[in-house]
This record gives structure tokens, C-alpha cells and sequence, in this order.
């Protein structure tokens, strides 16, 4: 079985302006471009607000568990309803989890995470 991973890194705005720029010269030129993913902070510092401890077990408790609502998994979580739905509303926002919303009974709101691994990577 393969490993999905998320790519996360760190990078300048300076860094993504450039990356942005070499990229449409290519497109210009013709040239066939790689498709890349991934998911970019500017500085270290940013990285560690926006992925918290808390944030890290929302997202290790939605793979694991696999929860069929927001309610259940702050229930696993031991968290009220209304903080982890804020976090996962962030972590929604920067591509780190899905929200699926379904009919049945009732109207839920299903977080998921389609990967396996985050892999961080610095430049040095």
C-alpha cells in the first residue's frame, strides 16, 4: 500500500514570488510543468501556530478514529464542539482536511484526512 503524504514547508514570500515567476516563464516558454503541491508557511514560527498540539491530535484522531461527526470527535477528543470546529475550520482553510457534509437521519458535518503522513521540509 502507498503512503499518501502532504507536503509541508517553509518558505519566504520572496522564495514563493520567485518559484511563482520561474513557473510562468516556463508556462510561457512552452515548456511542460510539474504539477506541485503542497502546503507553505513563511517562517518556522508560523508553522508551529498554525499546526498546534491540539491541532496535530484533531488531525491523528481523524485518521485513526475516523469520526462521523464534528460532535464525536470532540466528544474522542475530550474537547468542547465549538473549539474543534474552529480548528477544523483552520485546518480546512490551509488544505489539511476535508469536510464532508451528508443527509442522513440528519445533516453531519464528516471531517477526513486523505493522507498518511506530513512530511515538513526546511530548507537550510
Amino acid at each position: 500500500m502507498k503512503v499518501k503524504k502532504v507536503k509541508i514547508g517553509i518558505k519566504s514570500l520572496k522564495e514563493v514570488l520567485e518559484n511563482f515567476a520561474e513557473t510562468a516563464e516556463a508556462i510561457e516558454r512552452g515548456e511542460k510543468v510539474k504539477k506541485r503541491r503542497g502546503i507553505y508557511f513563511e517562517n518556522l514560527e508560523a508553522f508551529r501556530r498554525a499546526l498546534t498540539e491540539k491541532r496535530l491530535e484533531v488531525l491523528h484522531v481523524i485518521k485513526k478514529e475516523r469520526p462521523s461527526s464534528v460532535y464525536e470527535l470532540a466528544k474522542i477528543l475530550n474537547r468542547d464542539a465549538k473549539n474543534v470546529t474552529q480548528d477544523l475550520e483552520y485546518l480546512k482553510n490551509i488544505g489539511l482536511v476535508d469536510i464532508k457534509r451528508t443527509r442522513e437521519k440528519k445533516e453531519r458535518t464528516i471531517p477526513e484526512v486523505k493522507y498518511d503522513m506530513i512530511d515538513l521540509q526546511i530548507a537550510v
